[in-house]
């Protein structure tokens, strides 16, 4: 007797394990976003794949440029090279970063590569990475943001009002085309 209930249990257990087989899992569609904030409240939401690294960096090893706008801190070294670094808020239209802390000693940098160039984003702090289906944004709400941060957002979250940021159209900036013709 004992026999033929091994045999059923083994039945059982093949027949309870054939109905677990389960197809393959879909492909992953959500995205890994780092959060960042900017200005007093707002944050926003940039995709791991655009940054190279995150920095902080003492504001004694910026060496300041003249003539730039006050939007660009200036550059520093980074792995050998010249990088040139950004204040994110002030570039964007938010308060500049030494206006929301003025005491800093230190600003944290989001190193993005564009188009094989390197560029430092400051910002106060960077939070955390997060997953999001990017396919759910949503187009900006009017006046929710300032105009010059506009071409830089992909959309927004469902829901919410954190804005998802592509930085390719950084480099179609009207600042860098100034100071590329050597306008003021």
């Amino acid at each position: 007797m004992s026999m033929i209930q091994s045999r059923n249990s083994q039945l059982i257990a093949t027949s309870s394990l054939d109905t677990l087989i389960l197809d393959p899992l879909p492909p992953e569609t959500r995205a890994r976003l780092l959060r960042f904030p900017v200005g007093v409240q707002d944050s926003m939401l940039l995709p791991l794949e655009q940054i190279a690294e995150i920095l902080k960096i003492d504001v004694t090893e910026i060496l300041p440029v003249p003539e730039m706008p006050n939007c660009v801190l200036g550059i520093c070294n980074w792995r050998g090279e010249m990088l040139w670094l950004v204040d994110f808020n002030s570039f964007v239209g938010y308060p500049s970063l030494f206006q929301l802390e003025p005491t800093s000693t230190s600003i944290a940098v989001i190193v993005v590569q564009i188009h094989n160039q390197s560029l430092g984003l400051g910002v106060q702090q960077v939070n955390d990475i997060e997953l999001h289906d990017l396919q759910q944004l949503q187009s900006v709400p009017v006046g929710l943001f300032p105009p010059d941060l506009l071409p830089l957002i992909r959309g927004t979250l469902p829901g919410c009002s954190d804005a998802v940021l592509d930085l390719q159209d950084i480099i179609h900036c009207p600042l860098w085309k100034k100071h590329q013709q050597g306008e003021p």
